[in-house]
């Protein structure tokens, strides 16, 4: 009945050891991964060959050693099984933890939570529209995960403007540490570990850039030596493979390497395909290879019950939200262009643009005129710039065509029209300003908890506004920052950390499109304002996502403007503009997702479109009816085309389901909060010997530690900003206390203090590791200990006893905790742990203590036959729970050979269709038969693994009870 499984105690290299991972190894024997719990090891993870060691000694629970408890109120007996409560989930479907995270939490945000608890291996992605929250429903399936033994080795993935907002949000809400990995991380990184080492195996929970794997060939190698528990991919539709690609792009093939890196795969996206079916496809294989064989053909039966997409819009959640995520104000301003504007329109209609030194009429001088015509509708000073370069470019050639001279002449021609549109000229500028300066929209820059963002696609124009916005507005220079994409990562962070503290001078905001994705904006500031009109509708959302999410607490107001001209050509194309707007309007209000109107789901593609639209000779109104058209039979088809389907079928079930439903309560609890067990572990570990400096507050429910030693160490994990300098830390239990310790540090000035001076207490944070290690170890070796109370009935014994049936990845599926109950003269029982804790009132300081030392022969004698009975109880329960397992392993091989076999009929197919010669077509389909026969056999052996159990149970001796008298 002995069994290396996670939580088994083990004896190597005479030094004491819990088992947290079981692996087989290729030498025939067991890989044991163990964390150190006696003196010399304490805090230490290595691996172990049992094949290699001389002996791994597996303590027999029947030898077990009884020892008194001779703490007031048997404290340290109810901390250590309170500690093993902890210690101890199973990996079923429901929320143990992550709903008492530091947030608001709403229904809606625990459907992702529980559908990726529920598949077989954890690889989803999370879709949910602009501003619902992804990053915190990561952090809670994270949380989750790292409950279960699942998630010790995490790997972040983000957009360098957001690695310190991810390791933030990761930090303060959910205590999990990041260490950033950007341009500065790097070189702190390199200074700390040993040259040629690999920070990724240095470091268990890292957050860096995509661009900066792209770019960084060594740390690019260094993942393919690697492996993590999680793997998260932050705006993952950048590393999808765009179906307007011939070739798969370096991000691609990165996300194709990080998905074979670990088990537990998390994709975000707002905008998770391109509405191709190829694009799509490659995003659903870097969750399972095994879902879709062709990425040309496919329907949706072979994703359809892997339930491997969440994804929700606001008008889905707006009722739940309420409050925390008032609907916004969108205004028009209208605006006449001034009369050096209508010159310069008609300018640009009449340069006649050229192609390889000729000037051909028709669509390619439309789309050369509209693309000019996107650089004047944002600024003059971006026109210019866009004049200038064209020139120049022109000009560099050694004899230009006469077709070529006459469009420079033209674009000098328009060049001097549009350095005529000065400020007084430039109408859309003044309108910001009287928008700013009058009526009921009215901001001066003055209130630090009233900020503006001002969106821009062109750099040039955000230069400008920049130096002219602080003469007109008469704000300070300081008060005016500007982020855009040629910044580097830490200088992009630095602005966006600089903008969410309210201490900071910063007033305005100017940003290009680079800061329209993920960012949080919307701390003291609900204004933005879009200076020119992104040609996407996607792009148009996203910005507004900036200010307008889940957490605002003012209501968003959005403006953005609308030039009148006389000039047609010109007026049809801000009409076009301007419906499309109306058109996300609609959507943001009715239907849920704007691509439904240009059917592109691509900003790249959607600016495309639009081009397109206004190079032909359909009028506003009838591109209008079109694209109401559009959205039409998308709402027909089920909201969002074939794809739709999807994301329906993976989340109606939960949303559902309540709270009650999906949470689980705590069945057992001896102390009233964190806090107080906190307290108690603290005094119990000072008893008698001191080993740390700390204080508590009852009235905040904080604790206050001075880290020793080894405590210091196991916090260098946590973020540089998040540590103190003295090595003190506040942890308290109130949510209430985080917010406003949150709150505190966006009032702050500089540095670490933008980061709370507070912690969350509960046990994910890394000092509450710490005290469940020492009490897990408090005892002893190999020993449990003897509580006495005078409600058994005399001669009455009992233990406490845990089982737990591991799977073949030794990952515990079954955790069971019985109490083995004896009366004078009969045989062993089996009563439930709670029903024991009910009936003895077990209860911090509610037991009576003699604090006696001696332990009763009878009670160490009876120990064997409590085991037996437990044992074999666990083995019916270990039967019956792996026959359902198996029907589930046999429902889940069967669909996998099904999906096999229909992979390989469209290869038989596709090479039926194909004009290849019959030696090509032979060699294709050994390399692809070959190619699919591994993806399937990887993915079954995990299968396997992962659903069957073992077949004996590890059994632990927790506590022993007794009457007083015995």
């Amino acid at each position: 009945m002995l069994n290396y499984a996670p939580g088994a105690r083990v004896e190597i290299r005479d030094e004491l050891w819990i088992v947290r991972r079981v692996e087989r190894s290729s030498d025939g024997g067991l890989a044991l991964l163990c964390d150190g719990i006696s003196e010399l090891v304490r805090d230490r993870s290595a691996w172990f060959l049992t094949e290699l060691e001389g002996e791994v000694r597996l303590l027999d629970p029947a030898l077990t050693e009884l020892v008194p408890d001779k703490s007031p109120q048997y404290r340290d007996t109810l901390l250590y099984l309170g500690t093993l409560l902890r210690r101890n989930i199973p990996n079923d479907d429901k929320v143990h933890l992550a709903s008492r995270a530091v947030m608001r939490l709403k229904q809606y945000q625990l459907v992702p939570v529980t559908q990726g608890l529920r598949q077989p291996r954890t690889r989803i992605l999370i879709a949910d529209s602009v501003g619902l929250g992804k990053t915190l429903e990561a952090g809670m399936l994270a949380t989750e995960l790292i409950q279960r033994g699942r998630g010790k080795r995490i790997l972040v993935v983000s957009q360098k403007s957001m690695l310190t907002q991810f390791q933030k949000e990761f930090w303060t809400r959910f205590t999990i540490p990041l260490v950033r990995l950007d341009s500065v991380g790097l070189a702190r990184v390199r200074n700390r570990i040993p040259a040629n080492h690999n920070p990724f195996n240095f470091y268990d929970r890292t957050i860096i850039s995509m661009d900066t794997l792209k770019s960084n060939l060594e740390y690019r190698n260094y993942l393919s030596n690697a492996w993590w528990d999680i793997i998260i991919i932050d705006e993952c539709h950048k590393v999808s493979n765009k179906s307007s690609s011939t070739t798969t792009s370096l991000l691609t093939r990165l996300a194709r390497l990080l998905a074979t890196r670990s088990d537990t795969l998390i994709m975000l996206s707002a905008t998770p395909h391109d509405g191709s079916a190829r694009s799509f496809a490659s995003l659903m294989n870097l969750l399972d290879p095994t879902a879709i064989g062709d990425p040309d053909n496919f329907d949706q039966d072979d994703y359809r019950d892997k339930g491997l997409v969440v994804r929700r819009f606001r008008k889905d959640i707006q009722q739940e939200a309420g409050a925390d995520f008032p609907e916004r104000a969108l205004f028009e301003h209208r605006i006449q262009a001034s009369p050096a504007e209508e010159a310069a329109y008609r300018a640009l209609l009449e340069i006649p643009f050229t192609q390889r030194g000729e000037q051909r009429s028709g669509r390619p001088q439309e789309l050369q005129r509209i693309a000019t015509q996107k650089w004047l509708f944002s600024s003059p000073a971006s026109a210019i710039l866009s004049a200038e370069n064209r020139i120049k470019q022109l000009s560099k050639r050694e004899s230009p065509t006469s077709a070529e001279r006459a469009e420079i002449e033209a674009q000098q021609r328009y060049l001097k029209a549009v350095n005529n549109i000065t400020a007084p000229q430039f109408t859309k500028y003044q309108q910001l300003l009287q928008l700013l300066s009058g009526g009921q929209h009215a901001w001066g820059g003055n209130d630090a908890k009233d900020r503006l963002v001002i969106f821009s696609e062109r750099i040039e124009t955000l230069k400008w506004l920049g130096e002219q916005l602080p003469k007109d507005l008469r704000i300070k220079a300081k008060q005016i920052e500007i982020l855009h994409g040629g910044m580097s990562d830490t200088d992009q962070q630095e602005i966006v950390d600089r903008f969410g503290r309210l201490d900071d001078p910063i007033r305005l905001l100017l940003c290009s499109d680079v800061a329209s994705e993920g960012l949080n904006l919307h701390y003291f500031c609900h204004r933005l304002i879009h200076f020119d009109l992104p040609w996407s509708l996607m792009t148009f959302q996203q910005r507004n996502g900036r200010i307008d999410r889940f957490g605002q607490t003012q209501q968003p107001i959005i403006h953005w403007f609308a030039t009148e001209t006389s000039v047609e050509q010109i007026k049809g194309d801000l009409r076009i503009l301007e419906i499309l707007i109306r058109k996300e309007d609609q959507a943001y209000r009715n239907l849920g997702d704007p691509t439904v109107f240009l059917k592109a789901h691509d900003k790249e593609k959607e600016e495309e479109q639009v081009q397109e639209l206004m190079s032909s000779e359909e009028s506003a109104e009838q591109i209008e009816k079109k694209l109401d058209q559009n959205a039409e039979k998308a709402q027909q088809e089920g909201g969002e085309e074939w794809w739709m389907d999807l994301f329906q079928d993976s989340s109606t079930q939960q949303k559902e389901e309540e709270p009650e439903e999906v949470i689980r309560q705590d069945i057992v609890r001896f102390f009233d909060s964190d806090w107080s067990f906190a307290k108690a572990a603290l005094e119990a570990l000072n008893d008698p010997d001191p080993i740390a400096q700390w204080s508590s507050d009852e009235a905040s429910q904080a604790i206050t530690i001075t880290a020793p030693k080894d405590l210091q160490t196991r916090l260098r994990q946590i973020p540089v900003e998040a540590r103190s300098p003295e090595d003190q830390y506040t942890l308290t239990t109130q949510i209430a206390l985080m917010d406003k310790a949150l709150d505190q540090a966006r009032q702050a000035k500089s540095g670490s203090e933008t980061w709370p001076d507070k912690n969350y207490l509960w046990p994910q944070h890394p000092v509450m590791e710490w005290l469940l290690d020492r009490l897990e170890s408090h005892f002893g070796r190999h020993a449990a200990p003897v509580v006495r109370s005078n409600k058994l009935e005399p001669g009455e014994v009992a233990f406490v006893l845990m089982a737990i049936i591991p799977n073949r990845k030794g990952q515990p599926l079954m955790v069971e905790w019985q109490v083995a109950r004896q009366l004078s003269g009969q045989d062993f029982a089996l009563e439930s742990f709670k029903s024991l804790v009910d009936r003895l009132g077990l209860k911090a300081k509610a037991i009576p203590s003699r604090g006696e030392e001696n332990i009763p022969t009878a009670l160490q004698q009876a120990l064997p036959s409590a085991i037996e009975v437990m044992n074999q109880f666990m083995i019916g329960q270990q039967k019956e729970f792996s026959s359902e397992l198996k029907t589930k392993l046999e429902k889940t091989l069967a669909s996998l050979k099904e999906l096999q076999d229909k992979q390989l009929k469209q290869l038989e197919l596709q090479l039926e269709q194909s004009r290849e010669v019959e030696t090509s077509k032979t060699r294709k389909r050994q390399h692809r038969t070959q190619e699919i026969g591994r993806v399937f056999d990887d993915y079954r052996n995990w299968v396997e693994n992962t659903m069957q159990t073992e077949p004996v149970p590890f059994i632990q001796v927790l506590a022993a009870f007794c009457h007083p008298d015995a």
